[in-house]
């Protein structure tokens, strides 16, 4: 089981703004820290891979519920 440090709700925010707040949380983190992200946003399933590869970060996990989606990104 891995140990998220946060998690950023971002359910009911459309592009660019989880992203935004994922950014602004994972800041916060240390190096090896997870952080879990919250969206309903659909794109967001591109965007969170785009922006992972993008910023070197690793992403660890993914889950779609009903139309949630989890991601966990662990800070490099």
């Amino acid at each position: 089981m891995m140990k998220v440090t946060t998690v950023v709700d971002t359910s009911g925010m459309a592009c660019p703004m989880p992203i935004v707040q994922a950014k602004k949380a994972l800041e916060a983190l240390e190096s090896g820290q997870v952080m879990a992200v919250i969206s309903t946003d659909k794109g967001s399933l591109n965007d969170f891979q785009a922006w992972v590869k993008k910023t070197n970060h690793e992403m660890v996990g993914q889950e779609e519920e009903q139309g949630v989606y989890k991601f966990y990104v662990r800070k490099k």
